[in-house]
């Protein structure tokens, strides 16, 4: 089978990985994330746009410096050019899937924590998932 068909709420909410690249497609890519509490994926700025998933927990989106609570259920579409960022507020890890487009990380990459993901200097190679 082609694509990715699957429980996505389930996998982000097992998820324990920072970041976890689940498929990759020659234009998207489909990514579930863990902050820890007090946590950020940390600001950036993308040439497309970027969808967020909130599945558990409380955070806030940060775009273009305008700061807007988060919880579980909470969708976030980051435009093109806009510089964003996800900070987990609460207590408990904050649980999220996101889908960059054009893809950003390596096919299948596990960054276990914050900081494996900054001290590697991994990209998108043009190899997808199939």
């Amino acid at each position: 089978m082609k694509g990715f068909i699957e429980d996505i709420e389930t996998i982000a909410v097992n998820n324990g990985a920072f970041r976890r690249v689940l498929y990759t497609a020659k234009h998207c890519q489909l990514v579930v994330m863990a902050l820890n509490p007090q946590e950020e994926i940390g600001e950036e700025v993308h040439t497309l746009d970027q969808f967020f998933r909130i599945e558990e927990g409380t955070g806030e989106a940060v775009m273009d410096g305008v700061r807007v609570p988060l919880e579980a259920g909470f969708a976030v579409l980051v435009p093109a050019g806009a510089k964003h960022n996800i900070v987990n507020t609460g207590n408990v890890p904050l649980k999220l899937y996101t889908i960059y487009s054009p893809p950003n990380h390596r096919d299948g990459v596990v960054h276990q924590t914050r900081a494996a993901a900054e001290d590697d200097t991994e990209h998108f190679d043009g190899k997808t998932t199939e």
